[in-house]
């Protein structure tokens, strides 16, 4: 009687079950492409942001490096960045299949559109940070190498065996959800080796050491580009189930008090320290607290996330201290941003894990995750940016800078109509190179 009735389940159903599967796959689908949408709008953000900060006389440099970043790493990532990340990873070390992916199975196309995104991510934070002396080509060979290898390899290490196998810091239980550490951290890192090879900027820093103020020459475009990031970063977050899920509605809403929260730690870090209420300074503090909640948005309560934003626009306030008082020229900031909110955000995510919070051998390991990340990113960008300097060149000489890298390096102007009394035009500039 029983094999009777499943027989006729059998022939009544299968249509329905199948399509609700398939229906399934097909929302899920949808859901991560959109995110990959809002993930990939997050380089307009940077873009507006960073030249925002930069002079006018670099604005396309600035605009033509995101822009660049986002298209030759993602090339790179596909072709060797996707393998080394989510192939089959036996070692727990680095992935060693799936290189230049071009048949598989649906959601393998969706899953690599979404990652490919968070790779341009990464690429992307050295950008601000190296900004207004740094050679175009050699910046697009080193954007290349973080997307294709620096960032992929360190990300096996958490998130890969998507094909078999598991990365040993993800044994080991390390949290790190959408990529606090892993994208943030990894990219800072790199772009903290990349301003130490550099050096500063001409004039930043007097004879005796004391900071001079660059101010950038658009706070519009640095408040867009602002705005443009915190929605792009729903997607990241959010994006970051790979699925149309319940738990969506929680990870958005930590996104946004974390964000909002950082926001007002800059200014009460300002405020506190009878410094200006600077705009650059609070919309720095908003994505600090994005990247603080980054790793335990989807393990964490609204009232921690907001702690954990809260403490993030602290950290990027004395951050941004500290590098001048070692006079490191972080430009817009990327490093405290990106790096200093993304250990806290990680260390946060082992701290405040919902129905287990305060695990300090979770804590542990955070602990190691951050410290895996440093030992592995930093030393691989100071060598490559080294070899880049050695060989091609990596800053540009001191009359580029001077003139604005626009000329120089694009033979094009930001604004045109201001810059009248050039000596030179692009076209020539770009000859005498």
């Amino acid at each position: 009687m029983k094999v009777y009735l499943l027989s006729l389940c059998a022939l009544f159903f299968p249509p329905y079950t199948h399509a609700a599967a398939g229906d399934e796959l097909a929302l899920n689908t949808a859901w991560v492409v959109l995110a990959s949408a809002l993930v990939f709008f997050m380089q307009a953000g940077f873009a507006l942001l960073e030249s925002g900060m930069s002079r006018a006389k670099n604005a396309v440099n600035v605009m033509m490096k995101n822009y660049m970043d986002g298209c030759v790493g993602g090339i790179v990532f596909w072709l060797a960045g996707f393998g080394l990340m989510f192939g089959a990873n036996a070692t727990g070390w680095y992935g060693m299949s799936h290189f230049a992916p071009h048949r598989g199975e649906a959601w393998d196309f969706t899953f690599l559109l979404f990652q490919m995104m968070f790779a341009a991510t990464a690429a992307t934070i050295a950008s601000g940070a190296m900004a207004e002396r740094t050679r175009y080509g050699a910046y697009l060979v080193g954007a290349m190498v973080i997307s294709g290898f620096i960032y992929p390899v360190f990300g096996s290490w958490v998130w890969g065996g998507t094909y078999g196998g598991q990365g040993w810091l993800a044994r080991l239980g390390f949290i790190d959800f959408a990529g606090s550490t892993v994208v943030h951290s990894v990219g800072a890192w790199c772009a903290l080796a990349g301003i130490l090879m550099l050096g500063p900027r001409l004039g930043r820093y007097g004879g005796d050491g004391v900071p001079r103020a660059i101010p950038g020459h658009n706070m519009g475009l640095v408040a867009l580009g602002g705005f443009i990031l915190w929605l792009g970063w729903f997607g990241f977050n959010a994006g970051s189930t790979l699925a149309m899920t319940a738990d969506l509605g929680l990870i958005a809403l930590n996104t946004h008090l974390a964000a909002a929260a950082g926001a007002l730690g800059a200014v009460l870090a300002l405020r506190g320290t009878a410094s200006p209420v600077l705009l650059s300074t609070t919309v720095n503090g908003s994505l600090g607290g994005l990247v603080g909640i980054t790793a335990g948005c989807a393990t964490m309560l609204p009232g921690f996330a907001l702690f954990t934003g809260l403490v993030a626009g602290f950290l990027v306030v004395f951050g941004m201290r500290l590098l001048d008082s070692l006079r490191l020229d972080d430009v817009v900031g990327a490093v405290p941003v990106h790096g200093f909110a993304g250990v806290w955000g990680t260390l946060a995510a082992g701290l405040f894990y919902t129905g287990d919070p305060f695990n300090w051998g979770r804590v542990g390991v955070q602990l190691l995750g951050v410290g895996a990340a440093f030992a592995w990113a930093f030393p691989l960008a100071l060598a490559l940016y080294f070899v880049l300097s050695r060989s091609i060149g990596l800053r540009t000489s001191t009359q580029h800078e001077q003139r604005g890298l626009d000329y120089s390096e694009h033979a094009e102007a930001g604004y045109p109509e201001f810059s009248q009394t050039l000596t030179y035009d692009g076209a020539e500039l770009a000859r005498r190179g």
